[in-house]
């Protein structure tokens, strides 16, 4: 893995530890892991938080198309980054808790959703917001792959269940900087309508109950 990127994701952990929730790039086991289950029939598909490109690179093996990848990455730096080793994808500079107001992949219905994102970091309201405008893109057989640090699922199960959502774990990688473990959430049953009537509110309260 480059110096550079390192030092990048160093830099960025330091300027703003809770948003970037890494202080190095994820290795290749667990970009190998994360990507596992996609295939080029999952296009088109978005990741959030997309870092440097680990997982992108990932999937691009795995032979998605640049142009069938949308990335969304709040931290400039890494935005152009992303932008001049993927210069097919789509990179949105902007925060992953505004997905409800970004265009993706031309209206098309998203396969898969991969996320770097924190989201055991993240105030529920803003993962109730990430979660809700992912599956309102995602075909019903879409999923939903997140890794975490943590030792717990970075999605509440009250907060899951309210939403209708399953969560399986994938695995752990022990050979990453810290080990990390992938999940994979999914639609139980068709929940857009459940999704939509929720409100900020009733997750926060969801969340501190949990």
């Amino acid at each position: 893995m480059a110096l550079a990127d390192w030092w990048l994701f160093l830099q960025a952990w330091s300027d703003k530890p809770r948003r970037v929730g890494a202080i190095a790039p994820s290795g290749p086991a667990l970009a190998n892991l994360i990507v596992s289950r996609i295939g080029v029939a999952d296009a088109p598909i978005l990741e959030l938080g997309a870092g440097t490109g680990v997982f992108t690179q990932a999937l691009v093996d795995k032979g998605i198309a640049p142009r069938d990848l949308t990335l969304v990455e709040c931290d400039e730096r890494f935005a152009r980054v992303l932008r001049e080793r993927f210069p097919g994808a789509l990179v949105v500079t902007t925060d992953a808790g505004q997905l409800g107001n970004i265009a993706v992949a031309g209206g098309r219905p998203l396969g898969a959703v991969v996320s770097g994102l924190p989201l055991l970091t993240m105030p529920a309201h803003q993962v109730n917001a990430i979660l809700r405008a992912a599956f309102r893109r995602m075909r019903p057989d879409g999923a939903f792959y997140q890794f975490t640090y943590g030792l717990r699922s970075p999605v509440p199960r009250r907060l899951a269940d309210r939403l209708g959502l399953r969560v399986t774990r994938v695995g752990k990688v022990h050979l990453n900087l810290p080990p990390a473990t992938v999940y994979r959430i999914t639609q139980a049953a068709p929940t857009a309508a459940r999704i939509a009537e929720r409100t900020p509110a009733v997750f926060e309260a969801l969340a501190e109950g949990d």
